[in-house]
């Protein structure tokens, strides 16, 4: 019996791997996205200039912070980018509920304010990056790539803007956040409400509690904010980044 040759490809009834055979790339990651913005022109834009991405794809869209949560406890997407100005619950108590309820689920804030209270507030709650709606659409692709993989995203202007802040300037614009930070998230919900110009009896039905318990809530965060009127909720909710001033309010 001959031995085979050195350069059959057969050695002991087994195919040899050839050295110069280009190895086999791995299929792209898939990020899953989940899309929350109240205005559906800009949802279905973002979608489809997202749908040509082939490491990105659209798994759910909500269109208030309640139901982006809802979303992301059954989908568990990689990314959420979350429209700061949403009605019912705003983007900011929106992120921090998702950060609770799923830490892996990265959260990129969209909003048309770029003021420093609401970055500061954005990195306070554990947003993964923000972009400001002046950005251009072809930024968003990279930041959901950069959060996804454990980056913090913001444009090149916020950080230089956000590593020139001093000690004073920064305590000064921390005042509201940490105010803010008193509250437990049924009392920033109940907040936004309160702003937003619903009465107690629509906030009870908002969140499914007792007209004795909103009462109870409403005092609470009174006491701990230290106002003791709607139109002072109202302007520090605005001061806060809790609403944005484009919502339409109500001053009783």
């Amino acid at each position: 019996m001959h031995s085979p040759p050195l350069h059959s490809p057969f050695i002991g009834g087994t195919e040899q791997k050839r050295s110069d055979e280009a190895p086999v790339p791995a299929p792209p990651c898939t990020i899953t996205v989940l899309l929350a913005e109240d205005h559906a022109i800009v949802r279905e834009g973002l979608r489809a200039f997202l749908d040509r991405e082939d490491d990105i794809e659209v798994v759910g869209e909500a269109r208030n912070g309640r139901r982006a949560v809802e979303l992301v406890r059954h989908l568990r997407p990689d990314v959420v980018i979350m429209d700061v100005g949403m009605p019912l619950l705003n983007g900011m108590e929106a992120t921090r509920q998702v950060r609770k309820i799923c830490p892996s689920t990265r959260v990129l804030l969209l909003s048309a304010h770029s003021a420093d209270a609401y970055i500061e507030q954005a990195i306070a709650i554990g947003a993964a990056g923000y972009l400001d709606k002046l950005a251009s659409v072809h930024e968003l692709p990279s930041a959901i790539r950069e959060v996804y993989r454990g980056r913090p995203f913001y444009r090149p202007t916020i950080t230089k803007r956000l590593r020139a802040r001093d000690a004073l300037a920064i305590a000064q614009r921390k005042f509201a956040t940490k105010k803010a930070s008193l509250l437990n998230s049924r009392e920033m919900e109940l907040l936004q409400l309160i702003a937003e110009g619903k009465a107690n009896k629509e906030c009870a039905a908002e969140l499914q509690l007792s007209h004795k318990t909103i009462e109870k809530h409403r005092q609470s965060l009174m006491d701990k904010l230290n106002i003791h009127n709607t139109a002072g909720l109202t302007r520090y909710a605005i001061a806060a980044g809790i609403i944005e001033v484009s919502v339409p309010v109500t001053l009783l």
